[in-house]
């Protein structure tokens, strides 16, 4: 029980669900702590100043040191490095982890800042909806282009590069549900919808209570 590793986690962070999946693909058990932003646990703060989701903290013996984990990409590799039954690293393939990294790291760069612009926007009537918006379903033109020539993002096999991508085009498809119902993006939609509907999702998102309530560790 001391060596479990510990997880702070937000429930809809899109970086805490990519973190939580990548965990429950590699089957590798955590404590998750869940917390909420304005109430955060001192023990978090003290792992990770930062004080933002997720936090994985692994613990070893007494005598080794505690490793902290801030980043969700790292979390997601570390967890996948210990266990990987669906293959997500593509481990066949000498160089496909440095180019799905790539990958995820140009869709952070080139697609996260607009659909944030596009979000806020949204969300307060901002006049340069229309523009925000078209930036953003430029960038998804080249994810529907990619899903027309194999079954997932990287390739015809799920890998780091779906599970990675898969929540923050949820919470695109949030902004405006009817328009991303009808836009022309078929195939998106479908990579989307296997995932939202999938039975790792329920798990995923299942709704754990705050640990500051009772300070009481249970396994994701």
């Amino acid at each position: 029980m001391k060596n479990v590793p510990i997880l702070y986690s937000l429930q809809h962070c899109p970086y805490a669900i990519r973190a939580r999946t990548a965990l429950i693909k590699a089957k590798q058990p955590v404590f998750i702590r869940a917390i909420k932003l304005d109430n955060k646990p001192q023990e978090m703060l003290l792992a990770s100043p930062k004080g933002s989701v997720p936090v994985l903290v692994l613990r070893g013996r007494e005598s080794d040191p505690i490793v902290v984990l801030e980043e969700s990409l790292d979390i997601m590799l570390w967890a996948l490095r210990q266990n990987d039954p669906n293959n997500l690293l593509h481990c066949e393939n000498p160089q496909a982890l440095s180019l799905m990294v790539s990958f995820i790291a140009q869709f952070e760069h080139a697609f996260i800042p607009i659909f944030e612009s596009y979000s806020c926007a949204k969300r307060y009537h901002n006049s340069n909806l229309n523009e925000c918006r078209q930036a953003c379903e430029d960038y998804l033109n080249s994810l529907e282009e990619r899903l027309s020539s194999h079954r997932y993002l990287f390739s015809e096999n799920e890998s780091l590069v779906d599970i990675a991508l898969f929540p923050f085009l949820r919470k695109f498809a949030k902004v405006d549900k009817q328009r991303f119902r009808q836009s022309p993006y078929p195939n998106l939609r479908k990579w989307l919808n296997g995932y939202l509907q999938s039975s790792l999702f329920s798990a995923v998102m299942k709704q754990h209570e705050l640990w500051l309530d009772d300070r009481k560790d249970c396994y994701l």
